[in-house]
């Protein structure tokens, strides 16, 4: 009986790559490949690689050098990079690292079967277009095993905005819709595995418009009231958002459909309405706030998150505060904020830079105020009765750990039987990063 081969695939940066990555590991399933947690172990070894933090190419870089000497010890081991960084450096990964046998964009892991049988040939295997075919298509149907409670699910690809500090449009492409029948029976099909929860992903998710059963133009809101009806399906949550396609009635289904939860990410990046116009993002820091009202008051329990950008080129002392002021008002339950730091390729990496030190003690400030008002969220659940949903045993004995309405993660003493279900829990103590609770 031939034995399967191993796959190990590691991935860096954001859901849609986690997403990314169980659909390789699916294609690669029909060339004979099973899953490893160990590397030393692999077959192959596919690094899924992201784009958006600082210096991710060189990271890569790095990883392959420690790869070197698995390598060394198995030759008949492949190596290969997928994702946004295989997207951007292509050719030149494998002029710098021969040890890599195959190079795979985003838009093209539909055909890492063909790929992995040409490096098994012996020949280096590269793609990186964008192709027409959808890949999605050519994936086919997910397999039968059971799963956790929760699960990532595409449904965007691409953006089209251009925001002047961003790689994305060049590396996933242009924004593209899937068709929603074609979204229904996928998470259809994640529902009989146990899935009860579903995050809907896109680049601009809430820009989704795609063609649906009826032929009209659904947007995210449809799509949502849509997936709600399927039995079995009680949750679902979607990022990343941006505030120029947050139409009327998906502010509406935060308010009247139950089954999306009480939580939205949506990125601002400044409270400057200089930056935000240097950044090329064509909304102001009023219009962000008066969204951010308008959903508020179609759910007043909704936690906010967001991304912020310090240190952007140009950005004052003035530009500065104005971000400051913009949290203070907004009341962040948690945000991500970084220092801006240039991508090749992008407009803004063209500018002036300034001084590292300026950046981090900047950022040292918004993180001050940002982890105030998470600590402040955090608490304000203490005594309240939220649903969780119980994802995984806990370190301790007894304990489970699950996600609240609010995406917060809850750690409560539960039988394991409640595992992938939702159970009220009183919270009764509050940490920065967690709650605890018992069974209500």
């Amino acid at each position: 009986m031939t034995q399967p081969k191993k796959l190990y695939i590691k991935t860096y940066g954001c859901q849609m790559n986690v997403y990314d990555s169980e659909r390789m590991a699916e294609a690669l399933g029909a060339s004979g490949y099973v899953p490893t947690d160990a590397p030393e172990d692999a077959d192959m070894i596919l690094l899924n690689t992201c784009h958006i933090r600082e210096k991710a190419a060189e990271k890569v870089y790095s990883e392959l050098g420690r790869l070197k000497g698995l390598k060394a010890g198995n030759p008949d081991l492949k190596i290969g990079v997928a994702g946004c960084v295989a997207q951007a450096e292509g050719e030149e990964i494998l002029r710098r690292q021969p040890l890599v046998d195959l190079v795979v964009g985003p838009q093209s892991y539909h055909r890492l079967p063909e790929l992995e049988a040409r490096a098994r040939s012996g020949a280096k295997a590269l793609d990186t277009d964008f192709p027409e075919e959808d890949k999605f298509d050519r994936l086919g149907a997910r397999p039968k095993a059971q799963r956790g409670p929760t699960a990532f699910l595409t449904v965007q690809e691409g953006c089209d905005k251009f925001c002047a500090f961003c790689v994305v449009p060049y590396t996933r492409g242009a924004e593209v819709s899937r068709p929603a029948a074609r979204i229904l029976d996928e998470a259809r099909a994640l529902v009989d595995r146990g899935v009860a929860e579903i995050t809907l992903l896109g680049q601009n998710v809430n820009a989704y418009h795609g063609v649906g059963p009826d032929g009209a133009d659904w947007g995210l809101a449809r799509l949502i009231r849509e997936l709600a009806r399927i039995e079995g399906l009680e949750r679902l949550r979607y990022t990343t958002s941006h505030p120029n396609d947050m139409e009327d009635d998906l502010i509406a289904a935060h308010g009247d459909c139950p089954e999306l939860m009480p939580y939205l990410h949506l990125p601002v990046q400044s409270g400057s309405d200089r930056i935000l116009k240097a950044m090329n993002r064509k909304h102001t820091a009023e219009e962000y706030l008066r969204l951010i009202d308008r959903i508020r008051a179609a759910r007043p329990d909704i936690l906010l998150s967001g991304d912020l950008i310090v240190g952007f080129p140009g950005e004052t002392d003035a530009d500065f505060e104005d971000t400051m002021s913009l949290v203070r008002t907004v009341g962040y339950g948690q945000c991500y904020s970084f220092k801006y730091s240039p991508r090749p390729g992008t407009p803004a990496a063209e500018h002036d830079q300034l001084p590292e030190d300026v950046k981090s003690e900047r950022l040292a400030r918004l993180q001050a105020l940002l982890n105030a008002q998470q600590e402040a969220a955090q608490q304000a659940m203490v005594g309240r009765t939220v649903g969780v949903l119980f994802e995984k045993p806990g370190r301790m004995p007894g304990q489970l750990v699950g996600k609240s309405d609010h995406l917060q993660a809850v750690h409560v003493d539960a039988p394991a039987e409640l595992v992938g279900r939702i159970a009220p829990v009183r919270i009764v103590k509050a940490a920065p990063n967690s709650l605890g609770g018992e069974l209500a």
